[in-house]
């Protein structure tokens, strides 16, 4: 029996890789540079290398501890796809004092 594989990235290559998920915390390393791999979950569809702007608001998102894990009904639910959209929900979290991970996966912004 197989086991599913889910998506790990490397920033600093802006690389992303498809390997089983164990669940036993096992740090994975990038092939290409040796740093440790991000966990970002099944639902992950990368970026194209040379897009630097989807790149930086990628490494926004997975710093602030926002993942794209599959839902019980479809995908992970919005995640912003422009450093635009970052800013904005970025800039409502301080105005409001609502956390950043929960702030950046909002659809609209008040």
């Amino acid at each position: 029996m197989s086991r599913m594989k889910t998506s790990y990235v490397c920033l600093p290559c802006r690389a992303s890789y498809k390997k089983p998920y164990d669940g036993d915390g096992q740090q994975r390393l990038c092939p290409r540079c040796a740093e440790p791999l991000i966990h970002v979950g099944s639902a992950f569809a990368p970026p194209r290398r040379r897009d630097t702007a989807a790149w930086r608001t990628l490494s926004v998102l997975l710093h602030a501890g926002v993942r794209f894990h599959k839902s019980c009904c479809g995908g992970p639910g919005y995640r912003p796809r422009s450093l635009r959209e970052v800013r904005e929900r970025m800039t409502y979290a301080r105005r409001s004092g609502e956390p950043a991970a929960k702030a950046l996966v909002r659809y609209e912004v008040p």
